[in-house]
């Protein structure tokens, strides 16, 4: 007798019909294209499949990479979950339909409104998972702590010669913009872009880690960053990182007028998405108490669940802050309008 035959006939004295034979069952999975490059992320991924049993397949690349990709795909896209680093790339995304809306009591729920897209009626588009704050380092030989204390001074005449920033193409900047002309409004806020521009120190390039460390250096006097990292050289061995810390100041911007400008990582089901039950699932994952905790440490930012309490070092150190009102949905829809102002006051 045949091996095959032999199998035949055990599975037909069990009972089962050749037709009813029991399949192996496939292992859910989703296909995330991420723009978070932290290496810390790997743990949170790897919780969610243990938890859930759903396979991640994880697509890497900057926000314009993820985009550009997700556009040369189109309808054939195999993305289930995007997941992008700014406010204006999130309203970007969305108005290229890149997004499916969904309808998550629990994410309605556990994130905040001023965190999110604008709920529409077939639901809400994306979702901000974690908060990240722009503030101001300055070189404490040179500058006062009261003289740049706000986004508006450090356009002021006093400071002519001391700023830093990176480009003003970059999202970071245009996040910022956008969120200014919502607290001040188009004329003051060109105003202000065009005494940032008289200030600055040299032209705009670079990375947040750059303008930490000219300010630390004295090329420059007063510098904007993203807090994540200036908590990273806070929580540096390296001497040099540690050395350029002591030499300058940190400052929550605003304090007193209207709050720190916060920007978000954040995502959404992808329009096409071949697995959507898998995808919304991982981003109510990304909002359990768990999740939240630990997006937060693993990059020194914090949790949009504002229940979260984070036992991170470096963010206990820099103490607390009042946060701007502006929704992010708000500050990301200006961008195309905050482009145009800085091009207009020759902002590189």
């Amino acid at each position: 007798m045949s091996k095959l035959n032999w199998v035949m006939g055990v599975v037909l004295s069990l009972g089962f019909s050749v037709g009813h034979i029991p399949a192996v069952q496939a292992q859910k999975e989703l296909n995330l294209y991420s723009a978070r490059h932290y290496q810390t992320d790997e743990a949170l991924y790897s919780d969610f499949t243990k938890k859930t049993g759903i396979k991640i397949n994880r697509i890497e690349a900057d926000d314009n990479g993820i985009i550009e990709r997700l556009k040369s795909e189109g309808d054939k896209s195999p993305a289930d979950v995007i997941l992008l680093v700014d406010a204006s790339r999130l309203w970007r995304a969305q108005m290229q339909n890149y997004f499916a809306p969904i309808q998550s009591p629990y994410l309605e729920d556990r994130i905040p409104t001023n965190l999110k897209a604008a709920k529409e009626a077939r639901g809400v588009a994306w979702y901000g998972f974690s908060t990240r704050a722009r503030v101001i380092v300055y070189n404490k030989a040179n500058v006062k702590p009261n003289e740049v204390d706000t986004y508006e001074k450090l356009a002021d005449p006093s400071n002519a010669g001391k700023v830093c920033t990176r480009s003003g193409a970059h999202p970071y900047m245009l996040s910022l913009v956008g969120s200014l002309i919502e607290r001040n409004g188009m004329v003051a806020t060109q105003a202000w872009a065009k005494g940032m521009v008289a200030n600055m120190a040299r032209n705009p390039r670079g990375g947040d880690t750059d303008q930490i460390k000219a300010v630390a250096s004295g090329e420059c006097g007063v510098a904007l960053t993203n807090s994540y990292y200036y908590a990273r050289m806070l929580l540096s061995t390296k001497p040099e990182d540690v050395s350029a810390i002591s030499k300058i100041g940190f400052i929550w911007p605003n304090q007193n007028a209207g709050g720190v400008h916060i920007n978000i990582s954040g995502g959404g089901v992808a329009r096409n998405a071949p697995h959507p039950k898998e995808a919304q699932e991982f981003l109510e994952y990304l909002a359990t108490d768990s999740a939240q905790a630990y997006l937060a440490n693993g990059n020194n930012e914090w949790p949009a669940v504002t229940t979260i309490k984070v036992d991170n070092v470096a963010l206990k150190n820099m103490g607390s802050f009042q946060v701007e009102k502006v929704s992010v949905a708000d500050m990301g829809k200006n961008q195309i309008a905050a482009q145009k102002l800085l091009d207009q006051v020759g902002y590189k």
